[in-house]
């Protein structure tokens, strides 16, 4: 390549955590830092988070989805359960969430397990998304081997018109998880690489919090 990465510097000021201004709830801390990724223009998809799963090969994986809902009962996500990432979490439930927002110079990462969420709840869900995006569901058999585009689209078209004046069904391999955090590490840019990082542990029903060396 032509660019040295080596050579790639970034200062970080945009913002730091006081140690008397540290929430004792990480999920207040989360709401407040993605509120402002949120608001912020720049950023177009608040809620595109990472998500690290491993299964029984015990290689891991991680890819971008998107957070759809959160609050005291966990974070919410759908997707295929016949997928890659749903059959490894089926092999194994723990895995690991993580945002990344350079434009504040912020990041969170997240540990703990997903486990499904009832019928109903992936039923209300899926028929609140646009008619498009159901007969997308309905088309890919996610992470399965298929032999063009071509024959994606055609299988598309043929649903398209199948469904044209009918309720769409929710595929049955289709649905959503709510990840329930164990540990929040929330991460602020600084200068001379001397960042922020506070680390927090769930202890029975309640939060610990540690100040970690960059």
């Amino acid at each position: 390549m032509n660019k040295n990465l080596n050579d790639y510097r970034k200062s970080y000021k945009k913002d730091r955590i006081e140690d008397d201004a540290i929430p004792e709830d990480p999920l207040q801390f989360f709401q407040d830092w993605f509120n402002q990724a949120d608001n912020l223009d720049d950023i177009l998809e608040a809620n595109a988070m990472n998500i690290a799963t491993v299964g029984k090969d015990m290689v891991p994986k991680s890819r971008i989805i998107l957070l759809k809902a959160f609050g005291l009962e966990g974070f919410h996500f759908y997707t295929n359960y016949s997928s890659d990432k749903g059959k490894a979490l089926a092999e194994n439930p723990n895995c690991c969430l993580s945002f990344f927002w350079p434009e504040l110079e912020k990041q969170v990462i997240i540990q703990g397990t997903a486990v499904k969420i009832s019928e109903e709840e992936s039923e209300a869900y899926f028929h609140s998304r646009p008619k498009g995006s159901q007969l997308g569901a309905m088309a890919s058999d996610q992470s399965s081997v298929i032999p063009s585009r071509e024959y994606l689209e055609e299988k598309l078209s043929s649903l398209e018109e199948k469904y044209d004046s009918k309720e769409i069904p929710k595929p049955k391999d289709w649905g959503g998880y709510v990840f329930q955090p164990e540990i929040f590490e929330f991460w602020q840019g600084r200068e001379s690489r001397l960042h922020d990082r506070i680390r927090y542990k769930k202890i029975t029903n309640s939060w610990n919090y540690e100040r970690l060396a960059p």
